[in-house]
């Protein structure tokens, strides 16, 4: 089963940063037990490498096979985590592993990681300390992947002896192997290479049955001055055209209502064959018989093209919502930030998109507290949640990341002044939602019904083109459907109503 709850690049050396100018981190020298350790390097206690080589043929003894093997997944992160957690719990099926529901069942244990704030990092932790009862238990072995297991792949094994091996995000196809070659490791197996061709992966056991994810591109190359990403995931690579298609029409055969396509920063995907940019993919999709909704994250707002705003409005299928993070809505933070556009730019993009798609949903990333953010800067970011009026923010504290250029920055921002700003952010904006949802109410609108409430046997949770929560009633069990809701009720985070109709 895979459980949903909620980073090195190409360049080997600091002179190829493009951002960082030099910027780099030196190696702590630390004794343990005696030992001499490098803050993540090689140097593990004898008495770990016995232990660890003795327990790891105690697992093999165990597993032998993946045949009928219990494996758990637990993902922390974005959309494309889970998409790369279906796409591990694919490759485990295909080598005979079935899911379970806990971590206590498990023979197999992957926890997939994400590394763009610290604390999920903190999680990742916290939780491999929980796990070494389970594992002495269970004999099982544990793997670590992601944008974590990128970045910290020697402290990961070296901190804590629950950890049997890590695995990159260019490597997932290699967990079979990993997991059978772990007998032959003294102290855990660490697969982190990179890969500048695409790497395609046809085993995928997907989660949802409605809405599928179809991964178009990964990396970055814009190097914002705070973001992990382009460390974790690496630079940016694109996915041939026709493997796209040929995974969505798949999907479109066996009944899915909707496709994500997802991306780091997908209005930069060109086919990597005939060169068709972002605009001409959407076009091809579109023409898919049987899918109905399409949306596609994460946009980069200086990439966000003309062309790809009038595609949106042009094609019917395309979902008339958008998530375009602008992080601060001070030119200031912005230039510090080096996101390569101005809050005028920004703005200017915003209107474009409202003036092709009156009706079009807006969703942002914002972080409060980048070291040098004044008073001013700060009520400049308040200032465009109220100009544009997103449906929806996702909003963060800023904290220090491993290799981003930003750590040159002082990060002279106290915890308290950030937490106040958070606080008086999201407060701004629940005021907006709760506006913009009392807007809807005794209105009819289509919805995509995901399944059925846990909370109560009657009612149903759906997602509108806006990708706004509905949760309505039904007497029907309409999973899997199109259908009309008449909104009768809100809060600042969803929308209440009752079955009208079937959509046409």
């Amino acid at each position: 089963m895979v459980n949903v709850l909620e980073a090195q690049p190409y360049f080997m050396n600091d002179q190829d940063h493009p951002r960082t100018g030099g910027v780099t981190q030196e190696p702590r020298k630390t004794k343990k037990n005696g030992v001499k350790n490098l803050k993540g390097a090689q140097a593990i206690s004898e008495f770990h490498l016995q232990t660890k080589k003795s327990y790891n043929k105690t697992i093999m003894n165990h597993i032998q096979t993946l045949q009928n093997k219990k494996y758990f997944i637990k993902t922390f992160g974005c959309q494309m985590n889970e998409n790369e957690s279906e796409q591990i719990a694919g490759i485990l099926e295909s080598h005979g592993a079935v899911p379970c529901d806990r971590f206590e069942d498990g023979n197999i244990i992957i926890i997939n990681t994400c590394a763009v704030r610290e604390k999920p990092v903190e999680k990742l932790f916290s939780l491999l300390g929980r796990l070494k009862n389970i594992k002495q238990k269970n004999h099982a072995c544990i793997g670590i992947a992601g944008c974590v297991a990128q970045l910290y792949k020697d402290k990961i094994i070296q901190k804590n002896k629950a950890a049997d091996f890590v695995i990159g995000p260019d490597n997932l196809n290699k967990i079979p192997d990993v997991i059978n070659s772990l007998s032959e490791s003294d102290s855990g197996i660490i697969q982190t290479s990179r890969n500048r061709d695409w790497i395609e992966i046809n085993h995928i056991s997907r989660q949802n049955q409605i809405s599928g994810y179809v991964t178009i591109m990964k990396g970055c190359d814009n190097f914002c001055t705070y973001c992990i990403v382009p460390f974790a995931k690496g630079r940016e690579k694109y996915r041939p055209l026709k493997n796209i298609k040929e995974e969505a029409k798949g999907l479109a055969e066996k009944g899915y209502k909707e496709i994500q396509l997802l991306g780091q920063n997908v209005n930069s995907y060109h086919d990597p064959d005939s060169a068709k940019d972002f605009p001409s993919l959407l076009k091809e999709i579109s023409q898919i018989r049987g899918v109905e909704w399409i949306r596609f994250i994460t946009s980069h707002p200086k990439d966000l093209s003309e062309k790809t705003i009038h595609t949106m409005a042009e094609m019917d299928k395309i979902c008339h919502q958008l998530h375009l993070p602008v992080q601060s809505g001070s030119d200031h933070i912005l230039k510090r930030m080096g996101r390569g556009y101005t809050r005028k730019e920004y703005l200017e993009k915003i209107e474009l998109l409202k003036t092709s798609m009156p009706d079009i949903s807006l969703s942002t990333d914002i972080i409060v507290g980048f070291p040098g953010e004044t008073e001013k800067d700060f009520y400049d970011t308040v200032d465009i949640l109220k100009k544009v009026e997103y449906t929806n923010i996702f909003s963060f504290r800023y904290s220090q990341r491993p290799f981003t250029a930003a750590l040159k920055y002082k990060d002279n921002i106290p915890f308290e002044t950030k937490k106040r700003r958070l606080i008086t952010l999201q407060e701004a904006q629940r005021n907006i939602q709760l506006k913009l949802n009392k807007s809807f109410i005794g209105k009819k609108m289509k919805v995509l019904c995901m399944g059925r409430s846990k909370k109560n046997h009657n009612s149903y949770i759906g997602r509108n083109e806006a990708y706004q929560v509905i949760n309505f009633k039904s007497d029907k069990d309409m999973t899997g459907r199109f259908v009309i809701v008449e909104i009768t009720a809100c809060g600042p985070y969803s929308l209440i109503g009752i079955f009208h109709s079937m959509a046409k």
